[in-house]
């Protein structure tokens, strides 16, 4: 079991999505950074689709209160055990009472907490990833207590780490494919597009990334159409819309990019003010 002593600004339980459900009209959710996410497992002999906590914009602690095996990877937000600074993406073992506590950004938004066996959190839908109206609840509380499958524990400790690429966390290539509606666009605008540097505004959370600078549009809208995370949407206004993990099933505005896995990744680590440029592959 896990305390949560200091929630953070959001932090929650994710695994890799609620897959299968749109045409009920559930978002997909899960992990925002699947790359870390699926690292951090691969280090623990978990199941890929182990769930694991998501901390953004670290200010979070936990106190477990059992013997656990854990790896954190992600954004490194000084990660500290009782206060001694701790090494990420290698597997250690904490025992009963300890401290995790994740403080001053050094890079990145998102970090991830997985431990041996993942959370016993409640599944719904085939997941157990948190979304506001599917699950009790969409972000930790202080004082929540947290289960872990502790009966999974790799029988083993291996000390395992790894040497990760953590290039995307400052890289401003956003890979990307053409969306359905970028033929559309007249070249100017195509050229604009894939040329110009964006910034990452102030309203951009697990639901989608508003871009600051404009692109001209004079596209009608379209008829309301599926979306998936990573599509980007051209607004009437020009202001572009990335859309993210619990994004809406379907949407009105031209899609005009699809990011790949590895952009959606990219993306998920940045911050407000942070700049992008777009790259087709």
């Amino acid at each position: 079991m896990m305390t949560v002593l200091q929630s953070g600004i959001y932090t929650s339980i994710q695994d890799l999505g609620r897959v299968g459900y749109a045409h009920y009209g559930v978002p997909i959710s899960g992990a925002m950074d699947s790359y870390a996410v699926k690292i951090g497992n691969q280090l623990l002999q978990n199941p890929h689709n182990a769930s694991v906590l998501e901390i953004t914009f670290g200010a979070c602690v936990l106190q477990v209160d059992e013997d656990v095996t854990l790896c954190v990877t992600g954004a490194n937000y000084n990660f500290t055990v009782n206060g001694m600074e701790t090494e990420m993406y290698t597997v250690f073992k904490v025992q009963r009472g300890a401290k995790l506590k994740f403080a001053n950004k050094n890079y990145g938004a998102r970090t991830y907490v997985c431990v041996a066996g993942g959370f016993a959190s409640e599944r719904v839908l085939n997941s157990q990833s948190y979304y506001k109206g599917i699950t009790k609840t969409s972000r930790l509380q202080k004082g929540m207590k947290l289960l872990l499958n502790t009966t999974q524990e790799i029988r083993k400790l291996t000390y395992a780490k790894v040497k990760v690429n953590k290039d995307y966390f400052f890289n401003a290539t956003i890979l990307c494919k053409k969306g359905p509606e970028f033929e559309l666009l007249p070249l100017q605008q195509q050229k604009e597009l894939l040329t110009k540097n964006f910034s990452v505004s102030k309203e951009h959370n697990r639901m989608g990334v508003r871009l600051e600078e404009l692109i001209e549009n004079n596209l009608q809208s379209i008829l309301t159409s599926g979306v998936l995370p990573g599509t980007v949407q051209l607004t009437p206004s020009g202001k572009l819309i990335v859309l993210m993990r619990d994004c809406q099933i379907t949407g009105g505005y031209p899609r005009v990019l699809q990011l790949t896995e590895d952009g959606i990744n990219t993306l998920s680590q940045k911050s407000s003010g942070d700049k992008i440029r777009f790259s087709l592959i």
